[in-house]
C-alpha cells in the first residue's frame, strides 16, 4: 500500500496495490491507521484501483478506518472500484455510508508514491 498526504487539501490517499485478505489487512489497517492519526486529514481516500481480490476482512478493514478517521473529524471515500469490489461493497451496505469518487480525472491521480 502507498500513500500520499497533500497538505494544501488535507488530503489523505492510500493506493492499496494488495490483494485484500486477513493477511494483508494487519499491515494495511497499521499503516492506515498510524498516518490517519498521523496526519489528521479532512478526507480519506481509499483507492481500490490495483485491488485483484478482496475478500470478508476488507469489509471489516473500511468500517474499522471509516469509523477511526470520523472519530478523529475527517471524511473517508472509496476510489476507482472494480466491478468486483463494487459488488462486495454494496451487497455488504458500505456504500450507503461511505461515497466512491472516481479519481481518474483528479488532480492527484498520477501523484501517488
Amino acid at each position: 500500500m502507498e500513500s500520499k498526504f497533500y497538505e494544501e487539501d488535507k488530503l489523505l490517499i492510500f493506493r492499496i496495490t494488495d490483494e485484500i485478505d486477513d493477511f494483508s489487512v494487519q499491515k494495511i489497517r497499521r499503516r492506515a491507521d498510524y498516518d490517519i492519526e498521523r496526519y489528521m486529514p479532512r478526507k480519506v481516500i481509499f483507492d481500490f484501483n490495483s485491488v485483484t481480490f478482496m475478500d470478508s476482512a476488507g469489509i471489516g478493514l473500511i468500517i474499522g478506518r471509516y469509523k477511526f478517521a470520523k472519530m478523529l473529524g475527517s471524511k473517508v471515500e472509496l476510489a476507482n472500484l472494480t466491478s468486483n469490489i463494487k459488488k462486495i461493497f454494496e451487497m455488504s451496505g458500505i456504500l450507503r455510508l461511505i461515497p466512491v469518487k472516481n479519481l481518474e480525472n483528479e488532480k492527484y491521480t498520477n501523484k501517488i508514491g
